[in-house]
């Protein structure tokens, strides 16, 4: 009897061990197959021009000068970086106004005019010139629950959303949002102190991207009694950057196109998740430029 246990052991774990040897098809053997998809490139970024519409708010000494000598050279090397994607398309975070983008641009070019502070024009606009691109897009939109808060009536659900709207903003003083503050306070110091292109690839790790969007969630407005918090949250934030991501989608992609798309770094949490679950796109990692390949 017991000479036959440890063949009977033996059998189980050869049964096992077969079983895992017969795996599923991946779901992108039916999905994409030997297809090709367009590339897609998220670039996070702060805003140049520090326009102080967000809740943190930098302080003047840590901000940087886009326009010093030292910034416009670091800045043709972050140019350079992301020149090795050899994007088709650009995409940035303004309104339906591509026709004021290109007439920026334009104006520019003649001379009329110089660039702004913003990231749409010294990192989109100066892409495109030196990739020799014939336009750019701009891809924002408003959330759901803006559109709803200025139809404002005096039922309940129009109440509901007048309370829920006035929490959009995502603040709060408690514990969480105070270490965030240290973080970003902490950021903000360390970024006069690196090259434009170190401060990106720090600004696009996965995790710092992650936590971004972590402030969203770890309190603050978000711990609501009831639903005003997630209500807010899905309304507003979510819902804002999947009208972003749909207005992509509607653009005219083909399957052989690298798109590059240049968004405040709080967008890419979302953005990210998105261009990851969709099979009708290739996410490329923003730190993988230097050994990156065209098809």
């Amino acid at each position: 009897m017991k000479s036959i246990i440890p063949i009977f052991i033996a059998l189980c774990f050869f049964q096992l061990s077969t079983a895992q040897e017969m795996p599923y098809k991946g779901p992108d053997e039916f999905l994409i197959g030997e297809r090709q998809v367009p590339q897609v490139l998220l670039m996070g970024t702060w805003h140049f021009a520090y326009p102080g519409l967000d809740e943190h708010k930098t302080r003047e000494e840590d901000k940087i000068n886009i326009f010093t000598p030292k910034r416009q050279k670091e800045l043709q090397e972050l140019l350079d970086y992301v020149a090795q994607f050899k994007p088709t398309k650009i995409i940035v975070e303004s309104g339906a106004n591509t026709g004021y983008l290109m007439n920026r641009y334009r104006r520019w070019k003649k001379g009329e005019e110089e660039l702004y502070a913003n990231e749409r024009d010294q990192v989109g606009i100066r892409l495109m010139d030196q990739l020799g691109l014939d336009t750019i897009y701009g891809c924002d939109a408003w959330g759901l629950l803006g559109d709803l808060h200025d139809k404002i009536g005096d039922s309940e659900a129009d109440q509901y959303i007048k309370r829920v709207g006035d929490r959009h903003y995502f603040g709060g003083k408690d514990e969480w949002m105070k270490r965030y503050k240290e973080w970003y306070v902490y950021s903000d110091k360390q970024m006069p102190h690196n090259t434009l292109l170190e401060n990106f690839l720090y600004l696009n790790q996965d995790k710092v991207i992650d936590r971004y969007f972590g402030a969203y969630i770890s309190g603050g407005q978000f711990d609501s009694e009831a639903f005003e918090g997630p209500d807010a949250l899905s309304m507003f934030w979510m819902n804002r950057n999947l009208r972003i991501f749909h207005k992509i989608q509607q653009l005219d992609i083909q399957d052989d196109d690298r798109v590059l798309i240049l968004f405040g770094a709080g967008h890419v949490g979302i953005l990210r998740w998105l261009y990851e679950c969709s099979p009708r796109y290739e996410l490329v990692e923003f730190d993988s430029l230097n050994d990156f390949t065209v098809r």
